[in-house]
């Protein structure tokens, strides 16, 4: 079964990104080497494997991760010293040296366990490539935030054009996964900063993009430490007890508003809100930039 699963994510990455990506993310992810981290002799050889000074290998400039957790590395570091690095670093070809391409944070880790070499494996590719291979390759592993993850998502998107189904198939996720990934993008940054930092989950932040004052209920979460069933009946209290002029309380969203809300968001890239007031209503569209604001007037225009 195992097996079968891995077949179907490769056929989806080569649909997705072509054979030479697509090869090099499941050389990457395949080559698992012996507790001392040395290629061992009786398993086959794997294409482009080889041991690396560490000062040969600079920060690859397509690394989705925004942040890399001390502890984390130290951890690592800590494994790295008993066993070694199990899975192999992907590296392509620079002026001066190599560029990580998948492995940044086991190239740290090991700096720390104070390892002069590395195994890597060795691919020419395109910035095209590079940049497609190391936003999957690390989407595969669920090695991501819940940001970098849905931004890694919208960069595929966005630059490549790939839909979120082709996504869902390369990365062996369903397609509501993707595009709810992707909704977080859409809350204010400060609440985006209270995920990064692990005060509230993904599941808090997907439900409070349906509120109206996102940013003041979700301060009310971390204080009062609600779990998602919690933080959802919240959003819904509220949104039932916002009033508009003249004290008329706002009819509740229907099904059909909400999926149009999640459709126009996923569409744009921002958060967008349907209001209905008697016989007609207000749509919103909510920017966090002007870069932000002229990415969806493009998008508006087609220009």
């Amino acid at each position: 079964m195992a097996e079968e699963k891995r077949k179907s994510l490769g056929r989806g990455l080569s649909a997705l990104l072509g054979e030479s990506a697509a090869s090099a993310i499941a050389a990457v992810t395949s080559a698992t080497l012996p507790p001392d981290g040395a290629a061992d002799a009786g398993a086959p050889a794997v294409k482009g494997l080889r041991l690396m000074p560490v000062e040969q290998l600079k920060p690859g400039k397509y690394q989705p991760r925004r942040a890399f957790d001390d502890e984390r590395i130290s951890d690592l570091a800590e494994s790295i010293r008993e066993k070694g690095i199990l899975q192999p670093l992907l590296v392509r070809p620079i002026a001066g040296g190599f560029e990580i391409i998948a492995g940044e944070r086991r190239w740290r880790a090991a700096q720390r366990a104070q390892l002069h070499e590395v195994p890597v494996i060795v691919r020419e590719l395109s910035d095209r490539e590079a940049l497609e291979v190391a936003l999957v390759e690390n989407l595969q592993r669920q090695d991501l935030s819940p940001l970098e993850e849905a931004d890694g998502y919208r960069r595929l998107m966005d630059d490549f054009s790939h839909t979120q189904e082709e996504l869902a198939k390369a990365v062996g996720k369903s397609r509501s996964h993707v595009a709810n990934m992707i909704r977080l993008l859409a809350l204010p940054d400060p609440v985006k900063l209270m995920l990064e930092k692990g005060d509230l989950t993904a599941g808090h932040a997907r439900a409070l993009l349906t509120a109206a004052e996102p940013l003041k209920l979700a301060k009310d979460v971390v204080d009062r430490h609600l779990n998602v069933r919690q933080t959802e009946k919240l959003v819904g209290e509220a949104g039932k007890a916002k009033v508009v002029n003249g004290g008329r309380p706002v009819t509740a969203k229907d099904a059909d508003t909400a999926a149009l809300e999640r459709d126009l968001t996923n569409s744009l890239g921002v958060k967008v809100t349907i209001r209905s007031l008697g016989k007609g209503g207000e749509l919103t569209v909510h920017y966090g930039s002007l870069e932000q604001l002229d990415d969806v007037l493009s998008r508006l225009t087609g220009s």
